[in-house]
């Protein structure tokens, strides 16, 4: 932290009380729960967005794609009616055990001398490097991961469990002697969330498999089931736990000052008002100007390096 006036927390905040997860350590922020934005009549849910920002400058709220529509509609519907480029909507492509992993992670590092939009924008990256899937007892109204015609027919086979993995990329096995699922490639820890269905195979069989560092046990989100279209299930997540390491993964990146709003970001996409970088036409090949870029030239700086990692670089602009 610099000198100068404490630097306010940037507020993360989750629309159901089952995704604010237990502080991971001392410095885990809690998290601000929107609960039921959808229901609550529309100046309650004025007044608390307001006075969210007004008491942290900006907040980032991170929700579920298996949220109602009607939720995801009052959050826009709020943030308009506010007129501010202070409240951000992040809605990353995990399930909803992932999504509340990851709205800790951000409750980690919202304790630490980031900026808002730096903050926001390292949900993008640090999604990357979770890894979500679940045990479940049926496939048949799976449509999250793409599933064949054999295992919805072994869906129909009483006792079939299946292996999942819906993030970083699809995996789908039917548990069984050679069953078997990819995991990290680097040290995690797994969070385990107990549905219908007895968890033994993920606890005994996958965690000694994922080579998992620390094991721990959640209460099952009420998206969960929606999400993976079954309630006989047991949820998973391995992630990052380590706020060391989490720091050192968003500070690591280049930081840019969105074009539009100010706010220093990092990656090819402000959260909070959502402008990309423009883009400019290069010199022509002659390399008049020293073979500088448009973009280069606007923003007022040298070329850099690429961004570090190849999964790193991927992460920011995918």
């Amino acid at each position: 932290m610099g000198d100068g006036e404490p630097r306010v927390p940037t507020a993360i905040a989750v629309t159901s009380a089952d995704m604010a997860l237990p502080p991971q350590d001392e410095r885990t922020l809690p998290a601000a729960v929107l609960q039921d934005v959808d229901r609550r009549p529309l100046d309650h849910v004025l007044a608390e967005l307001q006075t969210l920002v007004d008491q942290c400058g900006h907040v980032i709220v991170v929700c579920s794609e298996a949220v109602p529509a009607g939720v995801e509609r009052r959050l826009h519907t709020v943030r308009a009616l506010l007129e501010t480029d202070r409240i951000a909507l992040f809605r990353p492509p995990l399930p909803p055990l992932g999504i509340a992993v990851l709205a800790r992670q951000l409750r980690q590092l919202a304790s630490c001398d980031l900026g808002p939009g730096v903050l926001a924008s390292a949900g993008r990256l640090l999604t990357h490097y979770i890894h979500a899937g679940a045990l479940l007892g049926s496939v048949a109204r799976l449509d999250r991961v793409p599933v064949d015609l054999k295992a919805h027919a072994r869906s129909w086979v009483p006792g079939s469990q299946f292996g999942v993995v819906a993030h970083p990329e699809p995996q789908l096995v039917r548990i069984g002697a050679e069953a078997a699922l990819s995991g990290p490639e680097f040290g995690t820890s797994l969070l385990v969330a107990k549905g219908q269905l007895p968890s033994d195979w993920v606890t005994g069989t996958l965690a000694p498999a994922w080579r998992v560092q620390g094991l721990r046990e959640a209460a099952l989100p009420a998206e969960s089931s929606g999400w993976w279209g079954t309630g006989r299930l047991t949820e998973f997540c391995a992630y990052l736990p380590d706020l060391s390491v989490l720091y050192q993964l968003v500070t690591s990146v280049r930081q840019d000052a969105c074009h539009w709003c100010g706010i220093d970001v990092i990656g090819d996409r402000c959260v909070f008002c959502s402008a990309t970088p423009p883009v400019y036409d290069d010199d022509d090949g002659g390399g008049r100007g020293g073979g500088a870029s448009g973009r280069d030239r606007a923003l007022g700086h040298r070329r850099d390096p690429a961004l570090g990692r190849r999964r790193e670089r991927r992460a920011l602009t995918g």
